[in-house]
């Protein structure tokens, strides 16, 4: 009787396991269900409505989404700068058309009329007309990317065999706003596929694309057919979120604007930087172009960002990182005297300071603020080639910075590989060497934020469609100057501006505030004749505050500036405007 009743109480126990499985699995089914169910109805409800939409039109059209670009406010507040827009497209039936002539006065006067942006444009009218005479066709698009207000003054004029059909598509906003930053999209030749190109759109594509095959397949042969794929984690779709504020930005392409329109070089171009962070507030370049209409783009190179991949001889504003590594290594001390001469003999060449006059005994603090090659060569040869190698490598030149944007050039060094001290001289005052403008920004950062190499960077976080966020974490900074060197010589940059640049312009002055600053201006390689242009220069100027605790680095250069010898005529102006904005726009505490 006892075994007997073991074996019911087993079977019973075995049961009720079994019927637990069973509810389990209905579970989990159930929940999958759900899940695909807020994937179809939810995420992907848009998709499927175009498709619904477009199957009765043009069996052929391919549907478009894509996921949003954010700038981020000084508050928070997220601002869409790549977006997609919904609209319609104009078509027209050409068997339906009565009068074809008629029916284009009536759509070119809805079209001039628009007052929307994106405006629209339709077809001229020889190439409507012809298009519409082909009584074979039964679909002619006349008129693509139409805004809603226009889509609707179309469809309310009922001209027999015209219509509308809702259309999606990449829109940017800001129009020329950051363009090289952003990037745009294109469709990939072998496949169509809209991806993106350039900038933040192909740096993240993965992330940004949406994958509209897949509203196709069928979720049940999905679930049963490859189990394994519909569990394991996919490519994860979403948006991106920048650390570009919209009003900063904006502010800093006014800056370039009027300076262009000034100075007319070939080319400008300026970062604001966090340099604890290596967050980056604003990024632009000029010329530049509006991602919305490529139309009038003649030469394709300007959809590169030369701000990340193109590289420079910056002259100058090197001076302060090769003090720090002098400091820094123990072979001069920031109070330490040397006799400038104007000029002196290096391998045979001749190196001197900008105005060849000799200053006699002065202190290291002269180097800066008059910005005397002789000096720099000074410290060059006292620390030896091997320590400022280590040096300049250590502040990132010659390498990569890992910031989120593609194409990076990395800077060339190479002729800190020669074993002459001509060499290495030219580059403590940054000829011979070439490094970009994101490269640049973060070795000038080492020296504001007390000694360590950040790593720039445009995104702080993604936001994926299935509600998930990312932070994307800052990467560990590793510390190339002692903080003790750091203090030494943003003290020397801040006398540069009080002591240098307040009393020859008295715009710089910013009353409670320390600012720390130097400019730079440098020959120009001549890559047909070598050497130097002999009149071409660029020009850059770099300032970070409060020095005592800088928030913000700003850089600005610009290429072949006319009319003005030196960066302190050039880009004084417009990095100091720069600089007191945003002390205004942050609500920065004074320091003084």
């Amino acid at each position: 009787m006892e075994r007997r009743a073991l074996r019911i109480m087993k079977s019973n126990t075995n049961s009720v396991l079994r019927i637990r499985l069973i509810l389990l699995c209905v579970f989990l089914f159930a929940l999958v269900l759900v899940a695909k169910l807020y994937d179809v109805d939810i995420v992907h409800g848009n998709l499927y409505a175009q498709e619904a939409n477009h199957q009765y039109v043009k069996p052929d059209t391919t549907i478009f989404d894509r996921g949003t670009i954010f700038f981020t406010s000084k508050d928070g507040t997220q601002v869409g700068v790549a977006t997609v827009q919904n609209g319609f497209t104009v078509a027209v039936n050409p068997n339906l058309m009565t009068d074809p002539s008629t029916a284009y006065t009536a759509l070119a006067k809805v079209f001039a009329e628009s007052t929307s942006t994106p405006a629209p444009a339709l077809l001229d009218k020889a190439t409507f007309l012809k298009r519409t005479s082909n009584k074979n066709e039964v679909y002619v698009e006349v008129a693509d990317k139409v805004n809603n207000d226009t889509g609707m003054a179309v469809q309310a004029l009922d001209i027999p065999g015209v219509s509308i059909y809702q259309n999606d598509w990449r829109y940017y906003p800001g129009n020329k706003m950051s363009s090289q930053v952003i990037g745009l999209v294109g469709e990939q030749a072998s496949t169509t596929d809209v991806v993106g190109r350039y900038g933040l759109e192909s740096y993240y594509n993965n992330i940004l694309n949406r994958n509209t095959n897949s509203i196709y397949v069928n979720f049940f042969a999905e679930l049963f057919g490859n189990i394994k794929n519909t569990v394991e984690s996919q490519p994860q779709e979403g948006n991106i979120v920048t650390t570009l504020d919209p009003t900063v930005e904006n502010y800093v392409e006014q800056q370039m604007v009027a300076t262009e329109g000034i100075w007319h070089p070939d080319e400008i171009g300026a970062i604001v930087m966090d340099p604890s962070t290596g967050s980056i507030y604003a990024m632009g370049h000029l010329p530049d172009f509006n991602p919305n209409d490529t139309s009038d783009v003649t030469n394709p190179a300007v959809f590169s960002d030369p701000l990340v991949e193109h590289v420079y001889e910056m002259g100058s504003i090197i001076k302060p990182l090769t003090m720090s590594a002098g400091i820094d290594s123990g072979a001069i001390t920031p109070t330490e005297t040397y006799d400038d001469t104007g000029c002196i003999t290096v391998n045979g060449s001749k190196i001197c300071n900008y105005d060849f006059k000799a200053r006699g005994v002065i202190p290291m603090q002269q180097v800066l603020s008059q910005s005397l090659n002789v000096g720099a060569s000074f410290i060059a040869t006292a620390m030896g080639s091997t320590t400022q190698n280590r040096y300049f490598a250590s502040y990132g030149l010659g390498s990569t910075t890992g910031i989120d944007l593609p194409n990076e050039a990395h800077g060339n060094i190479k002729n800190l590989l020669v074993n002459r001290q001509l060499e290495h001289d030219e580059a403590s005052f940054g000829q011979g060497i070439a490094m970009s403008p994101v490269e640049t920004v973060r070795a000038l950062a080492t020296i504001a934020n007390g000694g360590l190499l950040v790593t720039p960077h445009v995104v702080s976080q993604i936001d994926y469609s299935n509600g998930l966020t990312k932070t994307i974490a800052e990467p560990a900074s590793p510390r190339v100057l002692k903080k003790t060197t750091t203090d030494a010589v943003t003290h020397m940059l801040v006398n540069v501006v009080d002591q240098v640049m307040n009393p020859a312009r008295p715009n710089t002055v910013i009353p409670h505030y320390s600012v720390a600053s130097k400019t730079g201006t440098a020959q120009i390689a001549d890559p047909i004749n070598g050497g130097y242009y002999a009149d071409r220069y660029l020009h850059s100027f770099f300032t970070f505050f409060p020095a005592s605790n800088p928030r913000f680095i700003v850089f600005m250069y610009q290429v072949y500036p006319k009319g003005a010898p030196y960066a302190s005529d050039t880009l004084t102006d417009p990095v100091f405007n720069i600089t007191k904005f945003l002390i205004n726009y942050y609500n920065i505490p004074p320091d003084r």
